[in-house]
């Protein structure tokens, strides 16, 4: 009897390991050293207008967000931003690549208890340099049976590489804590999504939770998910 389950898909940046803390932690440096010029909410909101515009030319990732703090601090200062600031930008966004993986609690037990049984596919949008670093670090590369990096994530991305590393998005799960990014395009393509919500979430990964879709799931906490995954396994094999 085949099984409705073949391939989970998992999401890294706050689903395995920390990520936006670092990025909250850094904007609050920003607007310390822009504080003459604005009041903290108008330079975030700045930063978070220039992120916008630049995602199709930097994509995502900590690159991105740098050049985009340089732009910003640029307009916010009317071109006259010195160069020292320019300097601390840059040296934060070097600390930022150099910090060290914070895997997230019960990633490798919830990864251990599926290995064998699915295959597992950790699929990350950002930087490829950068999210190899961190899954190198983050000591949970040898269970997984495959990895991409992606550009962005759309209901096409889902469709092919369900389709290279399983049987197709019938078959196949993702998890993850952006609506945006990893349930929403997802479910679109015909797997079913997990959300696992994150206490901190890019404002640009937020959308509306798509209650009552069938094949939607919504779990408190990694651990959770083998038994989510047992019990659909039962509810949808065949009689």
């Amino acid at each position: 009897m085949g099984r409705s389950l073949t391939t989970i898909g998992f999401d890294a940046d706050d689903t395995l390991w920390q990520n936006e803390q670092f990025f909250r932690l850094t904007e609050e440096r920003f607007v310390a050293l822009l504080g003459a010029h604005g009041e903290a909410a108008e330079i975030s909101g700045r930063l978070l207008e220039a992120e916008r515009r630049n995602l199709g030319f930097y994509g995502f990732g900590i690159k991105g967000f740098v050049l985009s703090m340089i732009e910003t601090a640029i307009e916010i200062t009317q071109g006259e931003v010195k160069a020292s600031v320019i300097g601390e930008i840059l040296a934060a966004g070097r600390e930022m690549v150099a910090h060290p993986v914070e895997t997230l609690p019960e990633a490798r037990e919830t990864l251990e208890q599926l290995a064998g049984d699915y295959r597992l596919v950790v699929i990350t949008k950002g930087d490829l340099f950068d999210q190899e670093r961190k899954l190198a670090q983050s000591g949970l590369g040898d269970l997984f049976d495959g990895v991409e990096i992606v550009s962005d994530k759309t209901a096409e991305m889902y469709r092919r590489v369900f389709a290279r590393h399983g049987e197709g998005p019938e078959r196949a799960m993702m998890v993850g804590n952006s609506l945006k990014s990893d349930i929403l395009p997802a479910l679109e393509a015909g797997a079913w999504a997990v959300h696992i919500p994150h206490e901190l979430t890019w404002a640009l990964e937020h959308a509306e939770e798509p209650a009552g879709q069938p094949r939607y799931r919504r779990i408190p906490r990694l651990s959770a998910l083998d038994e989510l995954v047992r019990l659909i396994e039962a509810e949808t094999a065949a009689p």
